[in-house]
């Protein structure tokens, strides 16, 4: 796992600092008006049920790149405001190539709150966790790690760079029970997701550390590391071509 340098903060200027970027952010997402085109996404077929998914893989080819100036799609209202439920995240779907889209948006400008609509809702997320002030983890920790792996990223791939393909193991998804990692509730889990890119003429990827679900729609939870013992950005396991998804488990 390679590591890129993203700037030491106090835990007080680290906080100030998620919460200014999130407030931004949120506000930004709400305005934007329009969405480029779809990039397709190469995933696991699953099934939208509590049953483990099929392990068959399908691939869509690659879509024209879309022109004009850099927007993301707006933030879903109320985001993780409505219930959880135990629906399978398809990887197929059109809110996850969506989320995808507007995450490489984000890698290739270096602008992390043009992720938002493929981060875990901070509103979910203070449903779901059972720790003292679930918010202020999301903004000083969840969110603030995101925007250093987001910079380690934007700085390892090429503006140019286009996007291939998402590649999720379904078939290594599991179902978090209530109670396990300080959760209050359940839901699916799987780690490294393959983001593969092409870049001046070669095929290159990075993992997805940590992808979690929220009423059948994956969201990107951690991205490049799930803990980390110095205050960095990470790049979650870069290689040339394609790489492995996986490996299974976590939380």
């Amino acid at each position: 796992m390679a590591t890129f340098a993203g700037g030491l903060r106090t835990p007080h200027a680290r906080y100030w600092l998620a919460a200014a970027v999130t407030a931004a952010a949120l506000l930004a997402g709400c305005g934007a008006s329009s969405s480029p085109a779809p990039i397709p996404v190469s995933t696991t077929k699953t099934q939208p049920s509590s049953s483990a998914p099929a392990s068959s893989v399908t691939s869509a080819p690659a879509s024209p790149r879309p022109s004009g100036p850099p927007t993301a799609l707006p933030v879903a209202p109320g985001a993780g405001a409505l219930p959880q439920t135990r629906a399978f995240p398809s990887a197929n779907s059109a809110a996850f190539h969506n989320a995808m889209q507007d995450l490489w948006l984000a890698v290739t400008t270096g602008n992390p709150r043009l992720a938002l609509p493929a981060f875990f809702p901070r509103a979910a997320y203070q449903k779901l966790k059972t720790i003292y002030n679930p918010g202020g983890d999301w903004d000083d920790r969840l969110w603030y790690d995101f925007t250093l792996d987001l910079g380690a990223a934007h700085h390892a791939v090429d503006p140019d760079s286009r996007l291939v393909r998402v590649v999720v193991a379904g078939y290594d998804a599991d179902w978090v029970d209530p109670g396990v990692c300080d959760n209050s509730i359940g839901y699916w889990h799987v780690s490294g997701a393959r983001v593969v890119y092409r870049q001046h003429g070669e095929e290159r990827s990075f993992g997805i550390a940590s992808l979690i679900s929220w009423r059948g729609v994956w969201y990107v939870v951690h991205f490049g590391a799930v803990l980390r013992s110095v205050v960095t950005g990470m790049v979650d396991d870069p290689e040339a071509g394609p790489g492995v998804a996986g490996p299974a488990g976590g939380c």
